[in-house]
């Protein structure tokens, strides 16, 4: 929403009450806001000690959950609810690297577990493996837009992952049959027009 000149100025003849009484009715119902705003004004904490802490959590969220992998679909909404508490770090703290390096952490740790996925029915777990396929993709065309300095770290964890899929016979078709080049997982070899790609392979009707 734009708001007019009209609008603007009218807003500046309140008096600082006024204004403090606004914004806290304001942050009141934005949350999300709140939070951010208390990170850039006062927080002690850096964005790297925040993704830190996440980083620890995803961790060990990923063991606590992994116990339900037996009900593919409460899994999932627990994963899903994992990831957006990724996406309220990054709102809060502007954190571009950490968007990339969460999600494939938490990809990585959910495909640690590819004993007990490998047991389910593949149809059962299906969707886990295509929203988690959709986040690779996602990580990969958000790789291209950060500085090179970062790669050496998200070819690591890219690598990781690389492995565990192909210990799943089931997942890595599933990848192939969806466009995934297993070249893409080093970030040199992430195609410039990627998301050209990645728009190609979904107007075919894959990843769904």
């Amino acid at each position: 929403m734009e708001y007019s000149k009209e609008f603007k100025a009218a807003l500046s003849q309140f008096s600082h009450s006024e204004k403090d009484k606004l914004i806290f009715r304001l942050l009141k119902k934005d949350k999300l806001l709140s939070k951010k705003l208390y990170f850039e004004l006062i927080d002690e904490e850096t964005t790297d000690n925040k993704r830190n802490t996440m980083e620890a959590y995803i961790r060990e969220r990923i063991l606590e959950i992994s116990k339900y992998i037996g009900n593919p679909k409460y899994f999932l909404v627990l994963v899903r609810k994992l990831s957006a508490e990724i996406t309220e770090h990054v709102k809060v703290t502007t954190d571009k690297f950490g968007e990339v390096y969460l999600n494939l952490l938490l990809v990585s740790k959910i495909f640690s577990h590819n004993d007990k996925l490998g047991k389910q029915r593949f149809d059962a777990v299906y969707k886990l493996y295509i929203y988690l396929i959709n986040k690779i993709f996602k990580a990969l065309i958000q790789i291209k837009k950060l500085d090179e300095d970062y790669w050496l770290e998200f070819d690591e964890i890219l690598s990781d992952i690389d492995s565990k899929i192909h210990e799943n016979l089931y997942l890595e078709k599933l990848c192939i049959n969806n466009g995934l080049d297993f070249n893409w997982m080093k970030c040199e070899n992430i195609p410039d027009h990627f998301e050209l790609i990645l728009k190609e392979i979904k107007s075919q009707g894959f990843l769904k």
